[in-house]
């Protein structure tokens, strides 16, 4: 069986570049829609609407955040059967990354009961505050299968290197929801359950076009036989990269979490400040992420086509060019840093503040491109326990370093240095773990992606 679009493509700056990019402009739709959200929901006038919507964004962004190895697994996997050119098992992984995505969202589903109760209390808002965030939540909970079966869609298409679909569908998904959003905000009155309902049904909406996109590809995920899905070793193996992808993952919204909690505790501006330079940061994940996924691809179609000179030629490439724009952007942020603060506060203690703390924050980029990458080779190698392994390391030496600058009374410097060894640390322990990885992926015993390999590096 063979798919159409499902074939290994060599690895050029021009190929990377060409994968990247959509998904940098994918990646910007998203900020968007949560501005649009807030918009609309602010022209109502009552400031506790305002707070549920975007206390409801918090709580499903760390809901689907935390099953965003998804989306990465089946794009790895699904880069590797189209290296190998077999496009049933293409068909395969999307089967099984769709049952997932469709089951645990129905459990999401099922549980939003505790689910709520628990996310409410934790965030201590006032009742007038909890009151428009049940409505919203409790609607777009029903979004959950769908988010997650797009997650496994999103991963296929990338897989198969068409990220020029990846940014249709986002892009797609995006304007449904805004423009329902403005329909059912402000047509029809339903306030934030209008908000959530536009949510709902974009996610909907997008499945549909996502199997119809997969369709004109070849592809045909519900007519593969259910034991083929349900094939224990297969399963084993994409739950394995799963729950790696899933730590590491769990790991990261951690150590940013402590990054806010420790920020907000030296008082009002320094939490405001970290904030304006977590927004500066961001900006230039947008771009670093995309050639992560460039990575994910090349890196997943050269194991499956066993091809260990093209391997090595996509991961120099990925690395080249995304610490290329690291510095780029890096240079961008301290130079034009000042202008941009200016830009996203009016009050002069925190302009004062997050000017202090600039050069930091202008680094982080350039610092975190090496992990960025290496997260994108990484997980098209399926060398996810490694990932998960050096992540757990990275995590450690940040908390000591915490703990060190806190009893130096380094404060809120302390604070970004800590960070910066912790994007530094996860990178430069990618970087010396490659070489092993890659001898052990292409060696003369291993044939094919075996469900073994996913724990090479432990």
């Amino acid at each position: 069986m063979s798919v159409r679009g499902a074939h290994a493509v060599p690895a050029t700056s021009r190929r990377v570049l060409a994968l990247a990019l959509p998904m940098t402009v994918a990646n910007v739709t998203t900020p968007l829609l949560g501005f649009v959200g807030a918009a609309v929901i602010g022209r109502l006038g009552d400031a506790a609407l305002l707070g549920a919507m975007a206390l409801g964004a918090v709580i499903f962004d760390a809901i689907f955040w935390s099953f965003g190895s998804l989306r990465m697994a089946t794009a790895g996997l699904t880069a590797q059967a189209v290296g190998a050119r077999n496009g049933a098992e293409v068909d395969r992984t999307l089967a099984r990354a769709l049952a997932a995505g469709i089951l645990v969202g129905a459990a999401i589903v099922i549980l939003q009961g505790p689910i709520g109760r628990g996310a409410f209390a934790l965030s201590g808002a006032s009742p007038a505050v909890i009151a428009g965030l049940s409505d919203y939540f409790h609607i777009r909970i029903f979004a959950a299968p769908f988010t997650l079966a797009n997650y496994a869609i999103l991963g296929s298409v990338l897989g198969r290197g068409r990220t020029d679909l990846g940014l249709v569908l986002q892009i797609a998904i995006n304007c449904v929801n805004i423009l329902l959003t403005l329909a059912l905000v402000l047509g029809a009155d339903m306030s934030v359950a209008g908000a959530g309902l536009a949510t709902l049904i974009a996610e909907a909406a997008g499945v549909g076009l996502g199997l119809v996109i997969l369709a004109r590809l070849g592809s045909h995920p519900f007519a593969v036989p259910l034991r083929v899905v349900a094939d224990p070793k297969a399963l084993a193996r994409m739950l394995s990269v799963n729950a790696d992808v899933m730590i590491r993952t769990l790991l990261l919204v951690g150590c940013i979490a402590a990054f806010s909690a420790l920020g907000a505790r030296s008082g009002d501006v320094v939490l405001a400040a970290n904030a304006v330079l977590w927004n500066l940061f961001m900006i230039g994940g947008f771009f670093l992420d995309g050639f992560a996924t460039a990575a994910e691809t090349l890196c997943g179609q050269a194991v499956g086509a066993r091809d260990p000179v093209g391997f090595r030629r996509a991961a120099t490439l990925s690395l080249a060019w995304c610490l290329a724009f690291g510095a780029a952007i890096a240079g961008v942020s301290l130079a034009g840093g000042g202008a941009f603060i200016d830009a996203v506060t009016t009050s002069p203690e925190v302009r004062a503040m997050a000017r202090l703390y600039l050069v930091p924050a202008a680094l982080a980029p350039f610092v975190a491109a090496l992990p960025f990458a290496f997260d994108g080779i990484y997980i098209g190698a399926t060398w996810t326990r490694a990932m998960r392994n050096l992540m757990i390391a990275a995590t450690a030496a940040y908390a000591l370093a915490l703990l060190a600058f806190h009893g130096l009374g380094l404060g809120n410097a302390g604070l970004w240095v800590a960070f910066l060894i912790l994007l530094g640390g996860r990178g430069i322990g990618q970087a010396l773990a490659y070489p092993s990885l890659t001898r052990r992926t292409f060696s003369p015993g291993v044939t094919t992606p075996l469900p073994e390999a996913v724990h090479q590096g432990q």
